[in-house]
């Protein structure tokens, strides 16, 4: 027998950027292991109840071979002996969607889609749970991976799992949006085990915007006045010797504070400094 997997998750298309999502969160070990499959430019899928892992990538095979998800949906349906008990979501690249429950789902169990969009749970605490899912994505305005967690945060504050919360996890694909463009994992992070994994699946995108994301031109302060004073005190307060005005010893430090901070990313040629970088090494190494 499969795992049971209790969880909700909401699966998503961003209409923006084209990018395709996943986020779940589970009183279940791991649950970013288990539940989302996505490819960029085909579709996303969550697979949870007793999850058959293999669900995830039939229907990116069978996309790509051009098949409509209607008939993916169809075919899991007709072929799984299990499938009374499966739960699953699906969004494929055109915005087309499916959320399906089957009968023998433990209650509360349940799902709705819409166009480029399927949200679905299993041992939830009622159907406020997806309403809650649902609303706090389609309400927020931020970022589609910030969307995707409000909608996951509203869905848990609603009640969530009635066991209880162990782990969450978010999967965002995007043509060659993956570390160096070498594939399209654009977001791939999980909370494999927490008291309170949501929030804490949030502070982990936060962190990932600042290590890898590039820097506004809005963002770049002149080290000169005020921020370069800033600039140097945070510097030797992280154990740098940047010297008393800004020149080769603080590009020098700069550097190395970055390489140690995980900041490389946020670094531009020229005396310019990322607004976000400077604020980071205020609050790490705090002047005395």
């Amino acid at each position: 027998m499969t795992r049971l997997v209790h969880t909700f998750s909401i699966v998503a298309r961003d209409p923006k950027t084209g990018d395709l999502g996943v986020a779940t969160a589970s009183k279940f070990l791991a649950v970013g292991a288990v539940v989302p499959f996505a490819v960029a430019d085909v579709g996303a899928i969550a697979t949870q109840s007793y999850a058959n892992t293999s669900f995830g990538p039939r229907a990116i095979e069978a996309l790509m071979a051009g098949m409509p998800l209607d008939l993916v949906d169809a075919g899991f349906r007709a072929t799984d002996p299990q499938i009374a008990q499966r739960q699953y979501g699906m969004v494929a690249a055109d915005g087309a969607s499916v959320s399906f429950t089957g009968e023998g789902c433990h209650p509360w169990a349940g799902g709705v889609a819409k166009p480029g969009l399927a949200a679905q749970g299993n041992i939830l605490a009622g159907p406020q749970v997806i309403d809650a899912l649902v609303a706090g994505y389609e309400e927020h305005d931020g970022p589609f991976p910030e969307r995707l967690l409000a909608g996951l945060l509203a869905a848990d504050r609603a009640g969530g799992d009635q066991r209880g919360k162990q782990s969450a996890a978010l999967l965002v694909v995007r043509d060659e949006g993956g570390y160096g463009g070498l594939n399209d994992r654009y977001i791939d992070l999980r909370v494999d085990d927490d008291a309170d994994p949501v929030p804490r699946l949030q502070a982990h995108l936060a962190l990932q915007r600042l290590y890898f994301e590039k820097p506004a031109e809005e963002d770049l302060l002149a080290i000169e006045g005020e921020v370069e004073a800033r600039l140097l005190r945070a510097l030797a307060a992280a154990g740098q010797t940047p010297g008393s005005a800004w020149g080769d010893p603080g590009r020098a430090a700069l550097r190395a504070v970055a390489g140690v901070e995980n900041l490389e990313e946020r670094l531009v040629d020229g005396d310019r400094v990322d607004r976000a970088v400077l604020e980071h090494l205020e609050r790490t190494f705090p002047a005395v």
